[in-house]
């Protein structure tokens, strides 16, 4: 790794909404760390220490492996935006590339018989099965995933 990551952290209010934000090159490589990163950062309350180790580590894994190589096509003058919102009552995982977008409503359902031997295709699925709330810009090019705190 050539570059180095650096968050950046705000907080507002009296403190108890905290935005986290980073970019990351794209190359898969930086994954790992930038994950490790904001999972570190991300203050206690909110979100259980389970939810925090494994679903939004997972599900920001999952976003950032998607915008790196479909979004950007591991084009390392490229870009992936993360900014993460944190208050009382949620998480909000903002995961931007700089690629053309997609089209959510064409993406097939991968329990389908006629998909489960595919390579690709689960990762919509699954942040959709370890967040509360997925949703698409309309460009498709990013995507905001929230969990809900309790």
């Amino acid at each position: 790794m050539t570059t180095p990551l650096r968050l950046d952290v705000r907080r507002s209010g009296a403190g108890s909404e905290v935005e986290l934000s980073l970019e990351v090159p794209s190359a898969l490589e930086y994954v790992g760390p930038a994950v490790d990163l904001i999972a570190r950062a991300c203050p206690s309350g909110t979100l259980s220490p389970r939810r925090v180790a494994f679903n939004l580590r997972t599900a920001l894994a999952e976003a950032l492996t998607n915008a790196i190589a479909y979004g950007n096509h591991y084009d390392s003058r490229r870009m992936v935006r993360v900014r993460m919102e944190i208050t009382p009552e949620a998480v909000r995982i903002h995961v931007a590339d700089d690629g053309a977008g997609f089209d959510p409503s064409v993406v097939p359902d991968p329990t389908l018989p006629e998909n489960i031997e595919r390579e690709n295709g689960r990762g919509l699925f699954v942040l959709r099965h370890l967040v509360d709330r997925v949703s698409i810009n309309e460009q498709g090019n990013a995507v905001c995933l929230t969990l809900l705190a309790g």
